[in-house]
């Protein structure tokens, strides 16, 4: 083949072909396009007179000779009035007369004469196009709806030299927004800049402030583990999949009347006055297009009662997806045209998704009462349901209260849950199955497996068989969970059996794929760990015996809340946020601190505003995050009592996050705000608190959010090494795997363990689900506790670490019984009633003596130092495929074990000290060297204290350069706070005077 057939012309000759061939388009013609108008009015008016003839007739009758013109000039006013989406979605009014512009396809075949107007409907694929009535600059490509331009391409090619990235560059700095084809909501609706491997869109022209985004499927095809980019196709261009299924006839015009919409943002300042209101218009990213697709096409094949896991990451538009699929699943019709669901549930707790469905929504059909949301109480709740409410959104915490009431025999449901995590797997997922569960269905299902024992249980347990109802999955009940880090107990509860045993996802949009195409930053780019090395000391006499793992953990308590650990993590905290944190995103950037407890986020709190007044820093201020109430010292601390608006206001705890976006830029947080967390303008994290799994890739997500003018990010833990966070990152990294099945007869050894302890009777459990699962709107629970009680005796007769294995082991079986029977029924009456016998007896039996231990005052850090051990970036193996391990069914125990206060000093500071010099000593050192200065003690001897100062703090500046070296921390901090020295010097030389004169040297 010849070069010159590598060109770009024949780029545009192959999309053309495939788009007029397969595609529905036929070839336009570029010389009928009003460059004024910004539309081919000729092929517009076709479209109105062919497909809507006796109104047209009726509105040239009112019109005459100037009824084209009339019609173009208010189809122009309505577009500038409102926007082209909604005159494509409600058409246009012109005195009575009613005209639609675009004919969508019906949801059904029912109706002959609606598929007949959809195919009429004229799609023109528009070559070298010049649009411009001041320039003779043209566009590659174009498409026309009924002679609407809604679609712009920029084809590159990399064989004569040029790529996507001349593309954009060509739409941001050759094309004039104010041309009318370019006008944002008024003409084209996407703009794509194509290469041969890269496809890139825009929905709105800004000179060179436009912004492209990624419109690829993903190294490895779109649901799949991998990074950005496309898969490689030996037989077709890599970005074919744009022409060959985004843009044909069907998905174009579905996305036109059931994806694109306007998101508005109001802008406010610090008094709540809107400063400016901000229009986006969103056109769905292709993995958002991919999963709706594939999820409506999976349902619409196999119909209700399957579940479906979708693990897209941070970065992946999980809202849109959302909003987008519950619209497409209320009005899902089957092969035979009847509706798959009644209603279509939305469990979240996101308080924006809720107004964000009901204005998206709202803009697709333009009916009001489409989408519900249950503010109120239950009752509420199971009136929408049952009324067929078409889209409802709600918190889990409602179904557990209303399951028994709901009707819902013969009715489909489609339930999505918004982050899905093993919550979902407890007792309230369990009740709001049996809420929605086709009870008829399952009963029968029951019958059919146990034969004629059907009819021969007691009336008393019907309540029992309904509850088994509950379990598993249903005909009438689909789930549908996203979330991006799964755990365990989601994948095999939602997730997709593969065939060599493992789970994994229905969809995927890696973390991987999100960092590589730009819409979350890179956390572990930017990492930096610190170790701790410090040496206790017993500073009591006697060396008692105390319990080792409560020994150790209150050895570990004293460490980390010791003032001088505090005071020197601070310094360091502050110093790198003001150093390198203050000036990212335009000054903007805001920190976040993680600490171990509510205790340890009070003292930081404190001890950070203590340290940034002793400096007489501004432009530093902190706020604090922690639920209810702590003491410390005798004070009582709460959140709000901690926190003051900068007029000295107290902060309530709904207005905290508003407050640190607007006036704060340091958030210490014990427990809160580490998932869910959404603020752009999180730049730096400091870590003090262990991190693992899925809780270290949630928390550490807070900071991956993007805003403009961010493009990094830092992370300074104190407490996880490299190799944790690595470990913790990578099954989340690109896709998350459930290594085998859990084995439901996990249950049955565990009941058998529970057996041979000799704690119940059968008949005991009997007398129980007797009463239990009376049908009686109250149990009587004083026989109920009866039941109990010769369990509760023999198991205090039994020795304590009898006792404590049979607990922890009852527990487990609780634990893993709520979650088996979410993912199959079980069928198993004996079981369930053990079950419910087992919950009931966990609750009465005594709580465990839970051993503490008080060591303050007879331990003391006598060394201490942080060092730090790894800078840089951790990185993620892309093709990591191990997976999580699925629940076992092993209970265990701790075992009691003492040791002496002396031998667990060892064992704490054998892990975390280290060869210390004697500058590590912080209470000694400077005074020991000091006062071995011969010459220093005899001029003290000899002379006031007024004449020995300044011959103390020259020999004091002296040592402290010395040994700047051997001891950073503490030295750097003492030259670079004049205030701290010169404290230190006084405390210190008015100590060695009085030591020297009276003869204590």
């Amino acid at each position: 083949m010849a070069s010159a057939e590598y060109t770009e012309k024949q780029f545009e000759n192959d999309i053309e072909f495939s788009l007029c061939t397969n595609g529905g388009y036929v070839k336009g013609n570029p010389e009928k396009f009003d460059r004024v108008l910004g539309l081919d009015t000729e092929t517009l008016l076709t479209f109105i007179k062919t497909t809507q003839p006796k109104e047209w007739k009726k509105y040239n009758s009112i019109y005459g000779d100037d009824s084209e013109k009339t019609f173009i000039e208010r189809f122009t006013r309505e577009v500038a009035r409102t926007n082209l989406l909604r005159v494509l979605r409600q058409g246009i009014n012109d005195r009575g007369c009613r005209f639609k512009v675009i004919y969508w396809k019906p949801e059904t075949a029912i109706n002959e004469e609606s598929r007949e107007h959809y195919d009429q409907n004229i799609l023109n694929c528009t070559r070298q196009l010049h649009y411009s009535p001041t320039n003779e600059n043209s566009l590659d490509i174009v498409l026309f709806a009924n002679g609407i331009p809604v679609v712009s391409m920029e084809l590159k090619n990399q064989f004569t030299g040029q790529n996507v990235a001349n593309a954009i560059g060509q739409y941001k700095f050759d094309r004039n927004s104010r041309d009318p084809i370019f006008e944002f909501k008024k003409r084209v609706i996407v703009h794509f800049a194509v290469d041969l491997y890269n496809v890139y869109m825009t929905t709105r022209l800004n000179g060179g402030q436009t912004k492209f985004l990624p419109f690829n499927q993903g190294s490895n095809g779109a649901g799949e583990v991998g990074g950005a980019g496309n898969p490689l196709y030996y037989n077709t261009y890599q970005t074919a999949y744009l022409w060959e299924k985004v843009l044909t006839k069907d998905s174009l015009l579905e996305i036109l009347h059931k994806y694109l919409h306007i998101k508005t943002e109001t802008l406010t300042d610090l008094n709540g006055k809107t400063t400016e209101t901000k229009e986006t218009l969103i056109f769905p990213r292709y993995h958002q297009l991919d999963v709706v697709t594939k999820l409506l096409s999976d349902v619409r094949e196999n119909g209700a009662g399957k579940n479906y896991l979708i693990q897209h990451s941070a970065g992946s538009g999980k809202s849109n997806s959302i909003a987008w699929l519950a619209h497409r699943l209320s009005g899902l019709h089957d092969r035979t045209d009847n509706k798959i669901f009644k209603s279509t549930i939305v469990v979240t707790d996101r308080k924006i998704l809720d107004s964000q469905l009901q204005d998206t929504i709202y803009q697709f059909d333009h009916v009001e009462g489409v989408v519900v949301k249950i503010d109120k109480d239950s009752k509420q709740l199971r009136d929408a349901i049952n009324s067929g409410a078409g889209i409802i959104i709600t918190t889990l915490q409602k179904f557990p209260v209303i399951y028994k009431e709901i009707n819902s025999d013969n009715k489909n449901f489609a339930v999505i849950v918004d982050e899905a995590h093993s919550s979902q797997t407890g007792e309230a997922a369990k009740k709001l199955k049996t809420a929605l569960a086709n009870i008829e269905e399952v009963l029968d299902e029951y019958a059919k497996a146990e034969g004629e024992e059907e009819d021969k249980r007691p009336d008393e347990e019907d309540k029992l068989i309904a509850e088994i109802a509950a379990q598993g999955q249903h005909k009438n009940l689909s789930f549908f969970a996203f979330t991006a880090t799964p755990k365990d107990k989601t994948l095999q509860m939602f997730g997709v059996k593969q065939p060599d045993g493992k789970y994994k996802a229905f969809h995927i949009y890696s973390m991987r794929q999100a960092i590589d195409e730009g819409f979350i930053l890179d956390v572990l780019k930017n990492y930096m760990t610190y170790s701790m090395y410090y040496k206790i000391i017993k500073n009591i006499p006697d060396d008692p015996e105390l319990d080792t793992a409560a020994g150790i953990k209150a050895i570990r308590r004293y460490e980390s809340l010791h003032p001088h650990n505090l005071a020197q993590k601070t310094a360091i905290m502050v110093e790198h946020f003001r150093s390198q944190t203050k000036n990212q995103i335009g000054g903007k950037a805001k920190a976040m601190v993680v600490t171990a407890s509510r205790l340890h986020a009070v003292r930081y709190c404190f001890e950070f505003k203590r340290y940034i007044k002793d400096k007489g820093y501004t432009g530093l201020d902190v706020l604090v995050a922690f639920s209810g109430e702590i003491d410390d010292e005798g004070m009582s601390w709460t959140e709000e009592k901690i926190n003051k608006t900068k007029s000295g206001e107290h902060i309530k705890e709904k207005q905290l996050p508003k407050e640190f976006h607007d006036n704060f830029n340091i958030l210490i947080v014990a427990e809160k705000y580490q998932t869910g967390f959404d603020e752009p303008y999180l730049h730096t994290m400091f870590v003090d608190k262990k991190l693992s799994g899925v809780k270290a890739v949630q928390t550490l997500s807070r900071i991956n959010r993007i805003a403009e003018g961010k493009d990094s990010t830092f992370v300074l833990d104190f407490v996880n090494t490299a190799e944790d966070i690595q470990k913790a990152f990578q099954q989340y990294y690109e896709a998350t795997i459930l290594a085998e099945e859990t084995n439901p007869n996990v249950l049955y050894d565990l009941k058998y363990t529970l057996d041979d302890f000799g704690i119940y009777r059968e008949s005991e459990i009997n007398s129980f689900a007797e009463i239990f699962f009376a049908n009686t709107q109250e149990r009587d629970m004083g026989k109920l506790s009866a039941t109990l009680r010769p369990a509760m005796d023999r198991f205090a007769a039994k020795p304590l670490e009898e006792r404590e294995t049979f607990k922890t082991t009852l527990s487990r079986f609780i634990r893993i019984y709520g979650f088996i029977t979410q993912v199959c029924r079980m069928f198993d009456e004996e079981l369930h009633k053990f079950s419910a016998y087992a919950k009931f007896l966990s609750t009465v039996l005594p709580k465990g003596e839970k051993v503490t231990v008080d060591l303050d005052d007879k331990i003391l850090l006598q060394y201490y130092r942080l060092e730090k051990c790894f800078g840089g970036s951790i990185v993620m193996d892309k093709h990591d495929e191990s997976g999580i391990d699925p629940i076992k069914g092993e209970a265990g125990v701790r075992k009691e074990k003492k040791d002496t206060l002396t031998k667990l000093l060892d064992r704490i500071n054998e892990k975390f000290g280290t060869n210390f010099t004697e500058m590590d000593k912080v209470l000694l050192q400077i005074e020991n060297d000091i006062r071995a200065e011969e010459s220093l003690v005899n001029f003290a001897q000899n002379n006031d204290e007024r004449v020995f100062r300044p011959v103390f703090e020259k020999v004091f500046k002296d040592m402290a350069i010395q040994r700047y070296e051997q001891n950073d921390e503490f030295f750097i901090r003492m030259f670079n706070d004049s205030a701290f020295m010169q404290y230190t010097m006084d405390l210190m030389r008015s100590d060695i005077y009085r030591k020297i004169k009276t003869a204590q040297v």
